[in-house]
């Protein structure tokens, strides 16, 4: 007779078949997949802090709002993007009266040259005839007098031959640093003063982040220290160039200034964040970032087995720097992890290390 527990047992038997035969398909595909090409890593302890990110921008080292020396109508601007080396022209103001300038003090040195010559020549000449006692000695007291006086207003007519030079050569106002224009902050036409800013130019070459820090972390915080710069999924090593150690007594933050990498194509007025130490350093297990796959149900690792299996790993993530994550639990000082070649893995999936990935995980 057909009982309701015989019916259970059959039932049971099938479905134990089934999940068998199932995990025997499974072992038997894996088995006839090749192994999977794969690039590994050394999982390593390291000290490492937590981090706090905040808000930068970038900005540059050089940015400055050009101004002129002197007064005069503008002639001409260089217009905006002009990429100018240092000492290049970036305006031009009117020179005909310092150039006229410039001419009436050459005229004056030539002329006071004319007149020195002929005072020493004649003081010469009186030294002579008092040594023939024909002239008193106040004459020639007189003649050294005017030598000595005309000498002086000779001097000082080349001292207004260098100024008017000067003058003249600043009505072209000059590049101070290699940049580029970007805006011009007077036109052609328009009658320049001393101290009237004609164009800002800015160093598009030497750049840097500018962000607040908060000044209770001044303590862990120092010159040439290694920080990460972080925009959208690109996440750069860095290093601070310069903190400013006073605070802000409203926001309670100081300014540091963090060192763009070179390569990097930031713009000024880029938004990034600066990853800056949160507490003091520990001891940790880390990996590079490229080791982690992330899913929509958590971020694994595949660590490769002794049989040179994938083993997957759910973990969790830790302090970072800008290559290396610390993880937490699961992994160990010296563990092999895939870093290239993981995307498609499976757990238990055979892999073959490239050659320069084994040279790595040897040491070598």
């Amino acid at each position: 007779m057909f009982t309701l527990s015989k019916w259970k047992k059959g039932a049971t038997a099938a479905v134990l078949a089934v999940t068998l035969a199932g995990q025997s398909t499974m072992a038997m595909a894996q088995q006839q997949q090749p192994p999977a090409l794969v690039e590994v890593a050394e999982a390593s302890a390291e000290m490492m802090a937590p981090q706090a990110f905040m808000p930068g921008t970038v900005v540059s080292r050089n940015d400055s709002r050009i101004a002129a020396e002197i007064a005069g109508l503008v002639k001409w601007v260089a217009p905006e993007g002009t990429l100018l080396k240092e000492g290049d022209v970036i305006a031009e103001i009117d020179d005909r009266n310092l150039r006229l300038a410039f001419e009436r003090a050459k005229s004056q040195v030539k002329r006071l040259e004319a007149r020195v010559a002929y005072l020493k020549s004649d003081h010469q000449r009186v030294q002579e005839l008092l040594e023939n006692k024909n002239v008193p000695p106040s004459r020639v007291e007189e003649a050294e007098s005017t030598l000595l006086m005309t000498t002086e207003e000779l001097a000082q007519a080349r001292v207004a031959v260098e100024q008017a030079e000067i003058d003249l050569d600043r009505t072209k106002v000059r590049a101070p640093f290699p940049g580029r224009v970007v805006e011009r902050l007077a036109q052609a036409g328009e009658y320049s003063t001393p101290g009237r800013q004609i164009a800002r130019l800015v160093d598009t070459e030497h750049l840097e982040v500018s962000a607040q820090a908060p000044v209770n972390l001044s303590a862990l915080l120092a010159d040439g220290q290694n920080v990460v710069l972080k925009r959208d999924a690109q996440v750069l090593d860095s290093a601070i160039r310069a903190i400013v150690p006073v605070g802000n007594s409203l926001s309670r933050t100081m300014e540091i200034r963090v060192s763009v990498p070179e390569g990097s194509r930031y713009v000024v007025g880029t938004a990034v964040q600066v990853g800056v130490p949160a507490s003091e350093p520990q001891q940790v297990v880390s990996v590079p970032r490229d080791a982690l796959v992330l899913r929509v149900d958590g971020t694994y690792i595949y660590r490769v087995k002794e049989d040179n299996t994938a083993e997957r790993l759910l973990v969790n993530t830790g302090a970072a720097t800008g290559k290396r994550v610390a993880i937490l639990g699961g992994i160990e000082n010296g563990d092999k992890v895939i870093v290239r070649g993981g995307e498609r893995l499976r757990p238990g999936q055979a892999v073959q290390l490239r050659e320069e990935s084994m040279q790595l995980a040897n040491g070598r």
